[in-house]
């Protein structure tokens, strides 16, 4: 929980001059765990008694926290470490009754109204399972539905534009995909993936012109032109571009920590070889796992 560890940071570099209750808050107690977290949450944000750097905090601070445990639920997942899963599922609820304290706190709404919001939503999204459509249809006609109800939704809260209600604040790849698939939905796409090769060369083309003849900022304009057709790409090879580069990551990773222990074997570090070294042990590295 690395949100835990800033805090503690950040009171230790901070003095807060606070006046300690006589005695300690009682410790919550509760057969409902989730009923527990949220006494825990409330004992943290009292502000007689609650932890001065919990207190301190609003809704734009603890955001970040927010994604960050996000990632590492991602994380536990991908690494199949299940043992760890419990935990970092319960620092991202963690995150949610947090959220739900504050706007509480500020009269907004509460942990219920959250919970209540999305068992509405999940109820509404599925009339397959809790009304009277059919079941007898594929998982790609599901999300198709779903797609279809979500729209509606979109529609009853005035949201006109196809774009409206894409996240700002989603990671740039998985952005570009949602917003990709919102404008394929009416039409704005090309027929398949031919295409798309087409348009990755173009803007490549376009990149290196702008590498040899503009300004920096066209220069960024341009990698940005082709990663979003790159995202697009994906998109009609159906692949997840977030995995695939997950992946292209860890096999990164993976080649250039065997790089390491080669050179280590020779008493060398990467940083006393040249280049030409560490190419033909990454390029064994990758030969070896190909066998």
């Amino acid at each position: 929980m690395l949100w835990l560890a800033a805090r503690d940071r950040q009171q230790s570099e901070n003095t807060v001059t606070t006046s300690a209750p006589a005695t300690p808050l009682p410790v919550p107690q509760h057969p409902d765990q989730v009923h527990r977290l949220r006494a825990i949450m409330a004992a943290l944000r009292d502000p007689a008694c609650g932890c001065p750097w919990d207190i301190e905090q609003d809704f734009a601070s603890i955001a970040p926290y927010t994604i960050e445990e996000a990632y590492e639920v991602a994380d536990a997942i991908t690494r199949e470490a299940w043992d760890e899963l419990p935990s970092e599922l319960g620092d991202l609820l963690l995150q949610v009754v947090f959220h739900a304290q504050m706007a509480q706190e500020a009269g907004m709404f509460d942990f219920d109204e959250v919970a209540r919001q999305v068992c509405d939503k999940l109820i509404a999204r599925h009339p397959h399972v809790f009304g009277n459509e059919n079941r007898d249809k594929s998982a790609r006609q599901q999300v198709s539905d779903w797609e279809a109800i979500k729209a509606q939704e979109r529609a009853a809260k005035a949201e006109k534009g196809v774009l409206d209600g894409v996240a700002l604040g989603l990671p740039a790849l998985t952005r570009a995909i949602k917003l990709q698939n919102r404008a394929a939905r009416v039409g704005f796409d090309w027929p398949d993936a031919g295409k798309v090769l087409d348009k990755l060369a173009e803007e490549t083309a376009e990149l290196v012109e702008a590498r040899d003849h503009k300004t920096p900022e066209d220069m960024a304009e341009e990698f940005g032109d082709l990663l979003f057709v790159m995202a697009n790409l994906a998109r009609h090879l159906d692949i997840d571009p977030e995995q695939a580069l997950r992946s292209a990551n860890e096999k990164f990773t993976r080649r250039f920590n065997m790089i390491e222990a080669e050179l280590a074997k020779q008493g060398q570090r990467p940083q006393d070889s040249t280049l030409e070294q560490m190419d033909a042990l990454w390029n064994a590295a990758k030969a070896r796992e190909k066998a």
